[in-house]
């Protein structure tokens, strides 16, 4: 049976469980973090942009086993099929690189009003939380979506909730874990990504960390609150604090945040700044694997 124990490879030796839950984040004095490293194909997105691609997502594969990490995410925008005999070519070609499918990212708005628009939004991450696990991966990135005109907060957090807890049953019988991001909307502070978590009661729900989404006073500070429930941490090159000037990302202090949360998963560069992203991307990946030890 899938638990989060085994998601995250922790000893049998352990009784306590050593990863936070989505409605308790667990202290785990004496305890070490576990943290892999991974590439988004989100980064190459427009090479993968499939109205006019030039590389497929095998090729992303090909790519990521010449770098530093222990796994590749499939972004679901740049599958050209989801057929069970594409799917299980991907499967077979990343493990043939010897890299793991770490997770699946979808794009979803579970704040929509019109009921049958929602529904439509719950059929599909239900659809990719099946695809994710034939492929192997065990996370599927989710939104929560943004305010509607004339909409209340507390009204599309209460749909939020509910679309999430549809989702979830199609994820504990597949063993994938759904992992909610601070994406903007109504999740754009560490209290309102928060409110969407805590009271939903499942293991089978966590937190996809996005350390470029907090546009925050204390960004490093926000991330920090968010990272004791995070299952999965897309981390980016560059952060925009409130006056809106992009900086530098301390990649160095991400991971040590992550540390000190004693973090269980996979960090995945998921690069969206200017530069070349075949030159930049193994420069940041050397880095990051530097800062993971």
């Amino acid at each position: 049976m899938f638990t989060r124990r085994s998601f995250l490879g922790a000893s049998t030796a352990i009784v306590a469980s050593p990863f936070a839950t989505a409605i308790d984040p667990v202290k785990r004095p004496g305890r070490k973090p576990d943290i892999k490293l991974a590439v988004a194909a989100y980064g190459f997105r427009q090479l993968l942009d499939l109205k006019n691609p030039t590389i497929t997502l095998f090729d992303f594969i090909d790519m990521a086993a010449d770098w530093p990490v222990d796994g590749v995410e499939l972004t679901s925008y740049y599958f050209a099929e989801t057929t069970d005999a594409y799917l299980s070519k991907l499967k077979a070609h990343a493990a043939k690189r010897k890299l793991a499918i770490t997770g699946v990212p979808v794009g979803n708005n579970f704040c929509l009003k019109d009921d049958e628009k929602r529904k439509a939004e719950i059929l599909k991450v239900q659809m990719w939380t099946r695809h994710a696990a034939a492929l192997g991966a065990k996370t599927v990135r989710i939104f929560a979506g943004n305010l509607e005109k004339d909409e209340t907060l507390a009204n599309a957090q209460s749909r939020v909730i509910s679309a999430i807890e549809e989702c979830l049953p199609v994820a504990a019988k597949e063993g994938v874990l759904l992992a909610l991001e601070n994406h903007g909307g109504i999740t754009a502070t560490p209290e309102q990504l928060l409110a969407l978590v805590k009271p939903i009661q499942s293991e089978h729900l966590g937190v996809n960390i996005d350390t470029g989404n907090f546009h925050t006073a204390d960004v490093y500070a926000d991330v920090a609150k968010i990272a004791p429930y995070g299952v999965v941490c897309q981390v980016k090159t560059e952060i925009a604090p409130p006056s809106g000037m992009k900086q530098e990302a301390d990649l160095e202090r991400m991971i040590d945040i992550l540390k000190k949360a004693n973090f269980h998963g996979y960090v995945v560069l998921e690069y969206e700044a200017a530069a070349d992203a075949k030159v930049a991307v193994p420069k940041y990946l050397k880095d990051l694997r530097k800062f993971i030890g």
